[in-house]
């Protein structure tokens, strides 16, 4: 340290300067302050250019997490197009081919998407992505359940094929190889009694008293007396959603609760209730909804049986009924 010289008043000499304890201890602490301070900012230079050990550890833990979630987002979004490939062949081919109605969209994805559990995620973790992930393995989840549920009904039905088959109505419900006794098809009609346009529910099938009446398909008999309108008539219940009613008969030759097989004579033709001659009157209902009966002769007529009965049926004079 330089040396300080001072002129003194009394004596008019130059004398060196004296410095007491108090100017050394605050010049030591001005040159302490000093010191920490660029410690300080040496010691924040280095940890913010240089991540410490533990720092390191939690950057490549991560970086491996984010790239196990990458990773497991693309074989979501993978997975995601197969089943929507599986459910599309589920509703379009395979339930088609059994008659069965499509799984709704609803159901596949569910009728609700947990929101307020996928926000709380979010704000837990502060990361997006995995509350996109696990709303994705959730929606994911419910999809291949229903798909699961959905093939298991496939295989019932499938089991089930053969004795649908069966039961189903399937043939003509009078002897009618040459098509002679079409008398009147589903559809609108004009009445025979009241000469109005009325729906007709079934078909017509002219034919002598006594003419042997066939159960369409295996089935139970679920009734047998006179119903207003149809006469004596006989229902059977062939499962699967399908019944149909036989109508006007002469006689009837079942019991309610009655087992009968395609072609088992249940009736003979009649001209009972209302109707304007001998004949059977013929419905098939399916799902409680009458359909028109002459989709259900598949085993009876050959393509072009079916196409001339299809001529034939489609009359539109009177009913006789």
């Amino acid at each position: 340290m330089k040396k300080k010289y001072v002129i003194n008043p009394e004596t008019l000499a130059l004398e060196r300067e004296q410095y007491g304890f108090k100017y050394w201890l605050q010049r030591s602490g001005w040159y302490l302050l000093g010191g920490m301070c660029i410690g300080l900012l040496f010691f924040f230079l280095f940890f913010s250019i240089f991540p410490s050990p533990k720092e390191k550890q939690l950057q490549q833990q991560n970086s491996n997490l984010s790239a196990q979630l990458e990773m497991l987002e693309q074989q979501m979004d993978q997975m995601q197009v197969v089943l929507l490939d599986l459910s599309q062949r589920d509703d379009n081919l395979y339930r088609v081919i059994l008659g069965a109605e499509p799984v709704p969209l609803s159901v596949r994805q569910g009728a609700t998407h947990k929101m307020t559990y996928y926000e709380n995620i979010a704000a837990m973790t502060n990361s997006q992505l995995a509350a996109d992930l696990t709303q994705k393995l959730d929606l994911l989840e419910k999809e291949l359940y229903v798909q699961a549920k959905s093939y298991d009904q496939v295989l019932e039905m499938t089991k089930n094929k053969e004795i649908r088959l069966e039961n189903i109505p399937a043939i003509q419900p009078v002897l009618n190889k040459d098509l002679t006794r079409v008398a009147s098809g589903y559809g609108w009609r004009i009445h025979p009694i009241y000469h109005t346009r009325k729906f007709h529910q079934g078909m017509d099938f002219s034919a002598p008293v006594g003419t042997e009446i066939f159960a369409t398909g295996n089935a139970t008999v679920t009734f047998v007396g006179w119903k207003q309108g149809y006469g004596n008539a006989v229902i059977l219940n062939h499962g699967f959603g399908y019944e149909t009613l036989y109508a006007h008969c002469h006689k009837n030759l079942v019991r309610v609760g009655q087992k009968v097989k395609r072609g088992d004579v249940i009736a003979v033709v009649g001209n009972t209730g209302m109707s304007t001659g001998p004949h059977l009157h013929y419905e098939v209902h399916f799902n409680k909804k009458v359909v028109d009966p002459r989709n259900y002769y598949f085993i009876d007529l050959s393509p072009e049986e079916y196409d001339k009965m299809i001529q034939l049926s489609n009359n539109f004079g009177e009913a006789l009924d």
